[in-house]
C-alpha cells in the first residue's frame, strides 16, 4: 500500500490548509542557506516548489537547530507537502518541529497557529480551538487566528460565535482566506447568493497565486453544482485546471459534472486520474460509486475496499475519520450507530447530526433519526443529500407524502445530487 494517502479537511478547514500557509510566510524573514525575504519565500511557496523550502530550511536549521523561526516555518512547509503529496506522515513530522519550536520559545505565535492548524488538519476540532485560542492571545490583531478558531468552532457546531469570528476575521485582513469563510458561512444558512458573490471576491483576491486562484474556481464550481446549474460549474471547473493543470479537486470537481450530466464512463476517467494521483478517501469512494453505478462492480469493490486501508493509515498518522467512514458505512451497507453516535460526539455539527440520522434509519430506527435530521437542517442550508435523508426518514415512519415533498425538495435543488440516490430520489418522489 502506497503512503500517499490522507483526508482533506473540512469545506472551511481545506481554506486554512490551502491558504493559510502562504500567509504565514509572507512578510516573515527567511530560514534559508541564502538572503531572502519573506515575499521571496511567499514566491516560492506559491510556485509549488515546497520541496526545495523544505530543503532549504532544513539546510538553515542544521547550521542553527535552535532558530524558532525557521523550526516553525518547517513544521508548516511539512502541512502542505502533506497536502501535495497526500502522505499524511507529513503531519508526524511537522507536529515535531513545532513543538521543538515551543519548547524553545513557549509564545512563538508560528509555532502555535501552526499546530492549531494541524490539528485541523487531523480532525481534532477540540485541540484546534485550543491553539487556536492561545495563538489570539499571543496577537489579537492577526487574522488566521481568527480563521482557525472559526474553522473549529464550525465542526463543533457553535455555528453563531463560528460567523462572528469570520466577521472578525474579514474586519482585520479583507482577502481570500476571509472571503472564502464568508463565502461557507453564507452557504451554511441557506444564503447562495451571498456566498457566490463572497467566493467572487475571494477568486478576485487569488490572482497570481496559482494553487489559491483553482482551488478558488473548485469551490465556485462545487456552489454551482450543488444547486443544479451544471454549465456553470463546468466553466468554474475548466477554470480551475486551466490555472493549474492537473490539479486532482479540479479533476475530481469536474468529474462531479460530468456525473450530473449523466456522463458515468468520462466522469470516471476523471475521477481515476485524481485518485491515482493523491487517491483521497473521498476520490476514492467516488469512483468506486461510479464503477458500481455502470456496471463494473469488480472494479467498484476494489475501490471500496481500499478506504480501509486509507482509514488505518490515516488512524496511525493521528487523522480522525470517524464522521467520514460512518458516512461511507451507512451508504454502503455497513451502518454502525455506534461510530456515528461517536462521530458525532466529536463533531456535533450539522453533518454530524445528518450522519447519525441517516445511520439511524438504516437501521430503522425512524423517530431517533427524525430528532437528528431536524438538527442538521436547522440552519437552513440546502443540501440536497440532507434533504434526501430527511426524505427517507419520513419514509421510515411511513408518512408517504411528506418524503415525497423532501424528494422532491433533492431533486429540485439538485436533480443529480448523488450517483448513488438521486435514482432512488427520482424513483421515491413520483
Amino acid at each position: 500500500m502506497r503512503r500517499r494517502l490522507f483526508i482533506a479537511g473540512t469545506a472551511a478547514g481545506i481554506a486554512a490548509a490551502v491558504l493559510l500557509l502562504g500567509g504565514l510566510f509572507r512578510g516573515s524573514p527567511a530560514a534559508a542557506p541564502r538572503p531572502t525575504s519573506g515575499e521571496a519565500l511567499a514566491a516560492d511557496f506559491a510556485a509549488a516548489d515546497t520541496a526545495g523550502l523544505v530543503l532549504q530550511l532544513q539546510t538553515a536549521l542544521r547550521a542553527a537547530p535552535r532558530d524558532v523561526h525557521g523550526l516553525g516555518l518547517l513544521g508548516l512547509a511539512y502541512q502542505q507537502r502533506a497536502r501535495e503529496t497526500g502522505d499524511p506522515a507529513w503531519y508526524g513530522k511537522s507536529e515535531g518541529v513545532l513543538r521543538r519550536a515551543l519548547r524553545l520559545a513557549p509564545h512563538d505565535l508560528i509555532a502555535t497557529s501552526g499546530l492549531a492548524s494541524l490539528a485541523l488538519s487531523r480532525h481534532r476540532f477540540g485541540e484546534a480551538l485550543a491553539l487556536g485560542r492561545r495563538a489570539r492571545a499571543l496577537s489579537p490583531s492577526t487574522a488566521r487566528n481568527y480563521g482557525v478558531i472559526g474553522d473549529a468552532l464550525v465542526e463543533l457546531g457553535r455555528y453563531r460565535e463560528a460567523f462572528a469570528a469570520f466577521d472578525t476575521m474579514a474586519r482585520l485582513k479583507p482577502g481570500l482566506a476571509a472571503y472564502a469563510r464568508i463565502s461557507y458561512a453564507r452557504e451554511l444558512r441557506g444564503d447562495v447568493a451571498g456566498a457566490r458573490d463572497a467566493m467572487r471576491l475571494a477568486l478576485d483576491a487569488a490572482v497570481g497565486q496559482r494553487e489559491a486562484l483553482a482551488w478558488t474556481h473548485v469551490q465556485l464550481a462545487k456552489l454551482e453544482l450543488g444547486h443544479g446549474r451544471r454549465e456553470a460549474a463546468a466553466r468554474e471547473a475548466r477554470a480551475a485546471l486551466r490555472a493549474f493543470p492537473g490539479y486532482v479537486y479540479g479533476l475530481d470537481a469536474l468529474a462531479q459534472v460530468e456525473a450530473a450530466r449523466g456522463r458515468l464512463r468520462a466522469a470516471a476517467r476523471l475521477e481515476r486520474a485524481a485518485a491515482q494521483t493523491i487517491p483521497l478517501p473521498q476520490f476514492v469512494s467516488f469512483l468506486g460509486d461510479l464503477y458500481a453505478a455502470t456496471g463494473r462492480l469488480r472494479l467498484a469493490r476494489d475501490q471500496y475496499r481500499l478506504i480501509g486501508a486509507i482509514e488505518r493509515l490515516l488512524a496511525a498518522n493521528g487523522v480522525r475519520t470517524d464522521l467520514e467512514t460512518a458516512l461511507f458505512d451507512a451508504d454502503h451497507g455497513r451502518a454502525s450507530i455506534a461510530l456515528a453516535r461517536r462521530a458525532e460526539r466529536m463533531r456535533p455539527s450539522i453533518d454530524g447530526a445528518d450522519v447519525l440520522a441517516w445511520t439511524l434509519a438504516r437501521h430503522d430506527r425512524c423517530a431517533e433519526a427524525l430528532t437528528w435530521s431536524r438538527r442538521a437542517l436547522r440552519l437552513g442550508t440546502q443540501d440536497a443529500l440532507k434533504l434526501f435523508h430527511r426524505g427517507m426518514i419520513e419514509r421510515c415512519l411511513a408518512r408517504d407524502a411528506e418524503a415525497r415533498i423532501w424528494f422532491r425538495r433533492a431533486l429540485a435543488l439538485n436533480p443529480r445530487f448523488s450517483v448513488l440516490w438521486a435514482p432512488t430520489a427520482r424513483r421515491l418522489a413520483r
